[in-house]
């Protein structure tokens, strides 16, 4: 078993181009013992962004605290404490701050080959 606390993983800003006042903690990888899927924490500062992005992983997102908007290239979704959003495979999708506190998500994706 693994438990801890969030703080005890270091905080790495997002390189993702176009990526602004964001930052991740991985709780959950390859690196403690996971073999199938990890748990990221994302944080999201005041008019921080996550641009529009793609990958091979479907991903599971849960959103702690702040406000905010998911995005593709043809929605935009509200998102607030104790919401989720499930993003498929390869679908372009973003995320950006809109309030006034950190927007603050977990996000879970599968470990891929």
């Amino acid at each position: 078993m693994i438990a801890g606390r969030y703080k005890e993983r270091p905080e790495q800003p997002v390189t993702l181009y176009g990526a602004t006042k964001t930052t991740v903690r991985w709780l959950i990888n390859r690196d403690n013992g996971a073999r199938t899927f990890a748990m990221r924490r994302f944080e999201i500062k005041p008019r921080g962004e996550i641009p529009l992005h793609s990958h091979p992983e479907d991903h599971e997102m849960y959103i702690l605290a702040g406000r905010g908007v998911a995005f593709t290239e043809t929605q935009k979704v509200p998102v607030s404490p104790d919401m989720f959003v499930y993003v498929p495979s390869q679908e372009p999708h973003g995320y950006r701050n809109t309030g006034r506190t950190p927007l603050i998500m977990l996000c879970m994706i599968p470990l891929l080959s």
